[in-house]
């Protein structure tokens, strides 16, 4: 998959207390893949706070010579076009004329929207967690009023023994849920203020880390499945400080995580806090969001926006270093080989293809790049009638809810179930249910030797175990993809292999070319637009102090 993306990642699972505290900020909804344009509606006209006076490139043949540009972002997924959108609008005047490339025939790299017989569903991300960042996006690209928030008082279920326990959303429910026994909770409550053993000294695992911490029940019960729901991982595998690095340095710089916690709220309250923009809208509470139309919605106004900057179905065919410090780019397009002269790139594609590409200027960054891990993750989304949900599940007659997560240990292939209909309006048509569900991951590969029909299958046994009644119909299959290289690894590692690419660059002399996307900044689409706004600032950083004649 391209960037920006994981699993149930903006499943809102909340972050209450220590047991909840090692979810990563914006984690998207699951997996990354590409956008549908299929359907019109998809595209419509949107309001964008582009500054005036920005100029569309009109690039010449190879064989000719093209005039400057600013920036070439090389990727049209949703990394590659808000790095692209954060420069229009927040650094108008250093990076005015720029260029993105998307080498396929439509935007929006993981997000996939799908409307058809009355349903709409996503194929990746599912949703994101509306922070100020990403508020800020949508406002800018003219989405405001199309934006869908969930309800922050949906439970979010785990399965465990057999039952879907809810996940505590707040401290008041710490000590009435069921997910975790008496000494569970105890025993994270005294590692969460510093009562376990010390760290290491090495790079921790996620499983290391949160066992040390707080416990084995937070480990298997709530953090395991979380794992699997927001990178399809192996958290004996992840890096604690490359996956989840905000609860890792509360360690590291309060000594536990309570005292990172209240270390972290007092430099916050002593540090001068800019006002927040008024036009963006006030979320209520832990929860996600998405669009009328899907997620779609946002890469396709991005490109409305930029208009003739976005060029689709341009394959990057080679890049280098010209005299002058900029960069030529050879493109192949419908119109022929194109050349592009820049005085900075960023490549947003996933790092497997960076790697091909920079492999003619730096054989040390592209190796680096080359080892990061995707493993393969399918969606199967499929529906059922309301009749079908078991009656222990229902809540006034309804499925309430976000979602539910499987731990591995629980006899469940699934990794966990997205109640789509539940989450957002109008997905699913009057008495039926919208379910959408991953599977695969790290841990289990095989998916790749499976069939659609065989996906199904097992999706719809592993519900009839936990959701939907055994004798109930067979369900209604809409969608099968599966993605061969879904989401990023931050394994062990990934930190010191991402400062080698960067290195590699640096040492070939190729400074103004960046790389970002997920592998960089984080898999939820949520750190995908942060992570935007980061590059675009370090962009305009190189651009406002580099002087080319």
């Amino acid at each position: 998959m391209a960037t920006g993306a994981t699993l149930l990642t903006d499943l809102p699972f909340r972050r209450p207390h220590p047991l909840t505290l090692l979810r990563p900020s914006n984690i998207p909804s699951f997996h990354p893949l590409h956008v549908s344009l299929r359907n019109n509606h998809l595209r419509p006209n949107f309001r964008c706070s582009i500054a005036e006076g920005s100029t569309a490139l009109s690039p010449s043949k190879a064989s000719g010579q093209s005039s400057m540009v600013d920036c070439v972002v090389v990727g049209g997924g949703i990394s590659g076009l808000c790095i692209a959108q954060a420069l229009q609008t927040k650094h108008p005047n250093v990076a005015p004329n720029i260029i993105v490339t998307e080498a396929k025939d439509r935007v929006g790299g993981n997000i996939t929207t799908v409307e058809r017989d009355g349903y709409l569903w996503e194929e990746g991300p599912n949703s994101f967690q509306p922070s100020d960042p990403i508020l800020t996006m949508v406002v800018d690209s003219g989405l405001k009023d199309d934006l869908v928030l969930g309800d922050p008082d949906a439970p979010r279920f785990v399965l465990w023994n057999g039952k879907l326990r809810p996940v505590p959303a707040k401290p008041n429910d710490l000590p009435f849920f069921d997910l975790m026994s008496l000494g569970g909770k105890i025993r994270a409550g005294f590692g969460a203020l510093g009562i376990r053993p010390p760290p290491p000294g090495r790079e921790e695992s996620v499983e290391e880390f949160v066992r040390r911490n707080l416990g084995d029940e937070v480990f298997e019960r709530l953090i395991e499945p979380f794992c699997s729901g927001v990178y399809a991982g192996d958290p004996s595998k992840l890096s604690m400080k490359a996956a989840f690095g905000k609860v890792w340095k509360l360690e590291q710089n309060g000594g536990s995580i309570i005292g990172g916690t209240f270390k972290a709220i007092q430099e916050r309250n002593k540090a001068t806090k800019p006002p927040r923009d008024p036009r963006l809208p006030k979320p209520k509470g832990q929860t996600v969001g998405s669009f009328r139309k899907g997620l779609a919605m946002l890469p396709n106004a991005i490109s409305t926006c930029l208009g003739s900057k976005v060029k689709l179905s341009w394959k990057l065919s080679s890049i280098s270093k010209v005299d002058d410090g900029g960069y030529s780019l050879t493109y192949e397009t419908p119109e022929g080989l194109v050349s592009i002269l820049s005085r900075s790139v960023i490549m947003t594609v996933p790092s497997y293809i960076a790697g091909t590409l920079l492999r003619p200027i730096s054989g040390k960054a592209a190796d680096a790049l080359s080892k990061f891990y995707y493993p393969p993750v399918a969606s199967v989304t499929i529906s059922y009638p309301k009749g079908a949900i078991r009656k222990e599940c229902l809540s006034d007659g309804e499925l309430k809810g976000f979602g539910q997560l499987h731990p591995r240990s629980q006899g469940v292939t699934t990794l966990g179930t997205i109640y789509s209909s539940s989450l957002f309006p109008n997905r699913a048509p009057d008495g039926r249910v919208l379910l959408l569900n991953y599977i695969g991951g790290a841990t289990n590969t095989e998916i790749l030797s499976k069939t659609e029909s065989e996906l199904v299958e097992v999706v719809d046994q592993d519900l009839r175990k936990i959701l939907i009644n055994p004798n109930a119909e067979d369900p209604l299959s809409l969608s099968v993809r599966v993605w061969p290289q879904a989401i990023p690894q931050f394994l062990i590692g990934h930190l010191d292999l991402l400062d080698t690419a960067k290195a590699g660059l640096r040492e070939a002399g190729m400074e103004g070319l960046f790389l970002g996307g997920n592998y960089v900044c984080g898999v939820a689409l949520g750190r995908c637009v942060e992570g935007a706004y980061e590059t675009a600032a370090e962009v305009a950083g190189f651009l406002s102090k580099k002087v080319y004649k």
